[in-house]
């Protein structure tokens, strides 16, 4: 099974890209693949698609597009569940102690990272960043 976690432009301002990666690493994830890229704004549109209804979708769109997000890759059993629960709760303050959110997060907008939360959206949202 495979799912992606997307490092959001406010990590990459911060610049914790490798503190990320690492994290991930020490705690036994299989990265099989790491891309750097700039979402457009109709590419963006269509990764959230999800939210296009909500109030806050216009606000997220110009976030993701304010600068670079790197998709990271990540294999392994019951991965979406896993990967979820390791990064927190999507607002920070209310994410587990030690999460990647908790650590990192400012608000439920700049929380550093997304990652899919089924394996459906796994398999689509993947094929933003990787062709398999």
């Amino acid at each position: 099974m495979k799912t992606l976690l997307m490092i959001k432009p406010d990590a990459v301002k911060k610049r914790i890209i490798g503190k990320i990666i690492s994290i991930l690493e020490e705690n036994g994830f299989e990265i099989t693949g790491i891309k750097m890229k700039r979402f457009s704004r109709e590419e963006a549109e269509k990764f959230y698609e999800v939210h296009k209804e909500k109030p806050f979708f216009s606000e997220l769109i110009d976030f993701i597009t304010s600068d670079s997000v790197v998709g990271i890759r990540i294999e392994g059993e019951d991965i979406v569940k896993k990967i979820r629960d390791f990064i927190g709760e999507t607002e920070p303050k209310k994410a587990r102690e030690g999460t990647i959110r908790n650590l990192f997060g400012e608000s439920i907008t700049k929380n550093v990272v997304h990652a899919s939360d089924t394996i459906e959206n796994a398999i689509r949202e993947l094929k933003f960043f990787f062709e398999d």
